[in-house]
């Protein structure tokens, strides 16, 4: 058994040892009254010839004590038999225990789960600026909450067997994966409307600056040079490589350039056939499939992608391990800024809130609507499980000490009823 759980008994344990308590100060003044009022009978009943007006006492006392004795009759034979007698209707709580517990969930999933009081608390309580003024007031419990969670995770997380089914998951999965067919269509998504032609313009514009440097056209004399070495004798050759450098890069940059304007040019329009043939190739081309396929295959085979996976994932661990336990850990910080930031910013966006609560009020009625009745059977059945002993317990205790407060209402209501009783008595003759 956790810590949490022994707290918690031992919360419920203080708190049901209060009630007792309370319970038995309660009883104390009832039967104080009882005890009170019979030793006035006593007393009003011998010295009433003496003085006739405690007549009246008498009466008084007499009818308090009846009302005494009935309520507690009353409110003992709710949860047992008075003074242990087999008295018809009594114990009502332990022989109706069945019938009490079908008639709670019953009522409890016809009053409180109704979606039109959920929808109505919902709104009352205001979920959005609940949360928000939370995540104001508590960013560094929140971060603090969060990293002893991460931290539990982490430490579970170091352990071989997960390592292994991990990786033999994720290279099954990247097995079942057709590549060709896959990267047919992810080409085919980002060549879609045209859209590798703003890729390929930039890098049209990339390659122009690339062939617009000096020390690019330095580079292409230098190579032109040493392919036209026979010039070296005439002292020609560095002049003539440099022309041939400027030549053909002047060239090739005219026609990049006119690629990137034209968007009709008939390079770009061959760049997106073959693109087209390649995608075409990609998804249906068995040859093509079978080879991607094979490469993959001996890719994923290899040790050192096994061997990778493992690396990537313990570095992961250990640089989130390390994190978490600085105190100037970044993460700490970020968790506890972003939940600062989100709850100030919904904390001013009356429509964020607004938009957070309607999807409450409509999100939960429906779920507490399908799974009501569900509630209702569950405590139905809970209770059912109860000892009659237990469950006549728990309730006495909640409700025992303003049934006393009956007790005294009844001897006092008695007493008065019995005295007017005497009074219309004796004025009727």
């Amino acid at each position: 058994m956790t810590s949490s759980n022994h707290l918690y008994q031992a919360i419920e344990s203080a708190e049901i040892a209060l009630k007792r308590q309370k319970l038995k100060q309660a009883k104390l003044l009832p039967l104080a009254l009882l005890l009170f009022f019979a030793v006035v009978f006593v007393i009003a009943t011998i010295y009433k010839s003496r003085y006739p007006a405690l007549a009246y006492v008498t009466a008084f006392s007499e009818a308090a004590m009846v009302g005494a004795l009935a309520d507690w009759f009353a409110v003992v034979a709710l949860f047992r038999r008075p003074l242990g007698l087999p008295i018809p209707h009594t114990a009502i709580v332990p022989r109706n225990k069945l019938r009490i517990a079908d008639s709670m969930g019953s009522f409890i999933q016809s009053n409180f789960l109704s979606p039109e009081r959920i929808v109505g608390k919902i709104r009352e309580f205001n979920p959005a600026l609940k949360i928000a003024t939370w995540l104001t007031q508590n960013s560094r419990p929140f971060s603090n909450l969060l990293i002893r969670v991460l931290s539990y995770s982490l430490n579970s997380l170091h352990d071989g067997r997960l390592l292994a089914f991990l990786k033999s998951t994720l290279i099954a999965e990247l097995q079942r994966v057709d590549i060709s067919q896959f990267s047919g269509h992810i080409l085919d998504s980002l060549t879609q409307n045209g859209r590798h032609h703003h890729v390929l313009s930039e890098v049209l514009h990339e390659l122009q600056k690339i062939l617009g440097r000096a020390e690019t056209q330095e580079a292409m004399a230098h190579v032109a040079a040493e392919e036209i070495s026979f010039l070296k004798y005439m002292v020609l050759d560095k002049v003539a490589g440099k022309y041939l450098a400027e030549k053909m890069l002047g060239a090739v940059q005219k026609e990049l350039k006119a690629m990137q304007d034209n968007p009709d040019h008939h390079l770009r329009l061959q760049f997106d056939r073959y693109i087209a043939q390649f995608v075409d190739k990609l998804k249906h081309d068995a040859e093509f499939k079978q080879r991607g396929e094979k490469l993959k295959n001996e890719l994923l085979a290899h040790p050192a992608v096994g061997e990778y996976i493992e690396t990537l994932w313990s570095q992961l661990l250990r640089w989130l391990h390390s994190d978490l336990h600085r105190v100037d850990s970044t993460i700490r910080a970020n968790i506890m800024l972003l939940a600062a930031n989100m709850g100030k910013k919904l904390n001013e966006n009356t429509e964020m809130q607004e938009w957070i609560n309607t999807q409450c009020e409509r999100a939960i009625p429906p779920i507490i609507e399908e799974y009501r009745e569900t509630i209702g059977i569950f405590i139905s059945d809970q209770v059912k499980t109860w000892d009659e002993q237990y469950m006549v317990e728990r309730i006495e205790l909640n409700i025992g000490t303003d049934l006393q407060f009956i007790r005294v209402s009844g001897t006092l209501v008695g007493g008065l009823v019995g005295l007017i009783i005497y009074v219309v008595a004796g004025y009727l003759g």
